[in-house]
């Protein structure tokens, strides 16, 4: 189904001038979402962190819970913003991480319990992967999870970069997004290795060529 619909879409040539989200919502199956679902759902006063395109769905459903929200665009911000701050010797460039991290990450000190990384680094820089996680894992709280979706992949109609809305039951909804290219794809592998010192992870395998994996810090 997903596969049919985004077919349509670049078919259309909608996607080259996509700015926000545009188009209709397609559901689509999460067994990482149904079990944090459960969590969200039977606890309160949880900080959560969504990446992405702000998605007032997501709001809602979040504080209506009792937890408090922080929105971070993450792919945005990243391929949007000047990060290069010049080269080496070697002729590389540099990467002002730390500036990206205080304006896209920056927590005034506050810790999180959940956050909704949902396909964020399959599209970010790779000089920004690993300092993403790193300051994510020293933001959360003890027992903190967070739920990510790696592409399998780097070709094919579901490789596009996507909204997620969150919805009641074991579904999120997924919106055509910023028309920014994945960049990777990812292994069992190299998601252990991006995560390396998370206290562990559960995976969900998927049919759309996209996996799922809940981290605990």
């Amino acid at each position: 189904m997903l596969s049919r619909w985004f077919d349509k879409k670049q078919d259309s040539g909608s996607t080259a001038s996509v700015t926000g989200v545009t188009g209709p919502r397609v559901p689509r199956h999460s067994g990482g979402w149904g079990v944090l679902r459960k969590r969200l759902e039977g606890e309160s006063g949880l900080r959560v962190i969504d990446t992405g395109y702000t998605s007032p769905a997501n709001i809602n459903y979040l504080t209506g819970l009792g937890h408090s929200v922080f929105l971070a665009d993450l792919v945005h911000d990243a391929c949007s913003g000047n990060w290069q701050s010049g080269t080496d010797e070697e002729g590389k460039p540099i990467w002002n991480v730390e500036g990206f991290l205080e304006q896209a990450l920056n927590f005034a000190g506050r810790t999180f319990d959940v956050v909704l990384l949902w396909t964020a680094l399959d599209y970010l820089p790779e000089p920004l992967v690993a300092p993403v996680v790193g300051h994510l894992h020293a933001a959360m709280n003890p027992g903190g999870e967070v739920l990510a979706f790696f592409h399998t992949r780097t070709q094919g109609a579901e490789t596009v970069h996507c909204r997620f809305h969150l919805t009641t039951g074991d579904n999120v909804e997924v919106q055509l997004a910023q028309d920014f290219p994945i960049r990777r794809a990812f292994t069992n592998r190299s998601i252990e290795r991006v995560f390396a010192g998370w206290s562990g992870h559960r995976q969900f395998l998927a049919k759309d060529s996209v996996s799922e994996v809940i981290m605990t810090r």
